[in-house]
């Protein structure tokens, strides 16, 4: 492994270590230090969208191109969804609510959820059929 790669992975293991301390002790009030996984949280996120995308082109099609591209898509919609999150528990502004009302709101995000894990669980699966045909 490069020494780059250990070392995202150790600040993303040390994030994620922060952020559970952090919310450990929420019955205390929001702590500045539970902040930081939001803000490292969305453009990461997106990053990964967008090679998924690139990934996705540069397989051009095929068994594996497809089922990449069904990951990036279910990539893209969790994005939306995490950025729908950070939004509600940093600011309180909750935006399925607001354009669908309440329950609405909650169906959507349902559908997001399981198109999220559709899209990815079924991108896994023509990547591992057609890798076990290599």
């Amino acid at each position: 492994m490069d020494k780059k790669a250990l070392g995202i992975m150790i600040w993303v293991f040390f994030t994620a270590f922060i952020s559970t301390d952090a919310l450990a002790q929420a019955d205390h009030g929001p702590s500045y230090i539970e902040y930081w996984p939001t803000v490292l949280e969305i453009p990461l996120l997106f990053m990964a969208v967008y090679f998924s995308f690139r990934t996705a082109s540069a397989l051009r099609g095929g068994v594996l191109g497809t089922g990449m591209t069904l990951l990036a898509w279910g990539f893209l919609i969790m994005g939306i969804g995490h950025a729908h999150m950070q939004l509600k528990m940093v600011f309180g502004i909750d935006i399925f609510a607001m354009a669908f009302g309440d329950l609405g709101g909650r169906i959507v995000w349902v559908i997001a959820l399981m198109a999220t894990w559709g899209l990815s669980a079924l991108g896994l699966y023509k990547m591992y059929k057609a890798s076990s045909q290599i």
